[in-house]
Order: structure tokens, then C-alpha cells, then sequence
């Protein structure tokens, strides 16, 4: 991913946040605050005959030193390019990234109704530890 694949990138993630299926955010951020977010190694794109199709990238889990090493994964995939592969090879090029970069913990956080990305990182090897719930007290 290079700064010039801001604008494409800032509208995949613009079209999950549409779905209401990928993230709580109700608005994309500017390609700045979004480059401070995550992290500057271990960002790809996905192509088709010269168009982004797709991204993926990890922004830090916590700044506490005892958290270096932890990152969570976002993937996000134009909705015309589902179920094409597009999601595997952002995810086998993010998880080779990680493990050269001196991650340790590599995490995610999904909708439940998003079986799409549950089936993905299932494919990957990652697993459930739970559940967010809003209590309601």
C-alpha cells in the first residue's frame, strides 16, 4: 500500500462501513488520521487489472509497552470482488508480514453476522476467545 492508494483505500472501507458489517466507524477518516492509526509496516492492497479491489493493514492493540508485538488485522474487500480470493491473499500476505516484523499476536474483531471474514480467519487458523456484549444495566 503507498499514500496514493489513500482515496481508494478510504472507499473500501467507506463501502464497510455502509454494510454495517465491518465496522462501528459511521465515517471513513481523512487518509492522514488513518495513516497515524495503523501501522507502517505489513499494508496491502489487493489488485485486479490495475484497480484495488481490496486492503489490508493492522493498527496497533494498545501503546502499553507490554502490548508491542500485538496488532489487530483489518481487512476490507470492494463488495463486487467477494468470494474471489481476494481476501486469502491479503491475509497470507499480511500473516507472512507480521512474522517478520516481530509481531506476536495478531487479532481481529468481527460481527458475528460477518460469516464471510469469520470463515477467513477460521481458513487462517485463528480462533473465537469471545464475545463483546453491551450490558444493559
Amino acid at each position: 500500500m503507498e499514500h496514493e492508494d489513500g482515496e481508494v483505500v478510504l472507499g473500501i472501507y467507506g463501502q464497510g462501513i455502509e454494510t454495517k458489517n465491518g465496522t462501528v466507524e459511521v465515517q471513513a477518516p481523512t487518509w492522514h488520521v488513518w495513516d497515524k492509526q495503523h501501522v507502517k509496516h505489513s499494508r496491502f492492497v489487493a489488485s485486479e487489472s490495475g484497480k484495488i479491489v481490496g486492503w489490508g493493514a493492522l493498527s496497533p492493540y494498545s501503546r502499553r509497552a507490554v502490548y508491542l508485538g500485538v496488532v489487530e488485522l483489518s481487512n476490507y474487500i470492494d463488495p463486487d470482488y467477494a468470494g474471489q480470493g481476494v481476501g486469502s491473499k491479503l491475509m497470507n500476505s499480511i500473516v507472512t508480514s507480521v512474522q517478520k516484523n516481530g509481531c506476536w499476536l495478531l487479532q481481529s474483531s468481527i460481527f458475528p453476522e460477518n460469516v464471510a471474514s469469520i470463515a477467513l480467519h477460521n481458513k487462517f487458523g485463528f480462533r473465537e476467545v469471545g464475545y463483546r456484549e453491551k450490558n444493559h444495566n
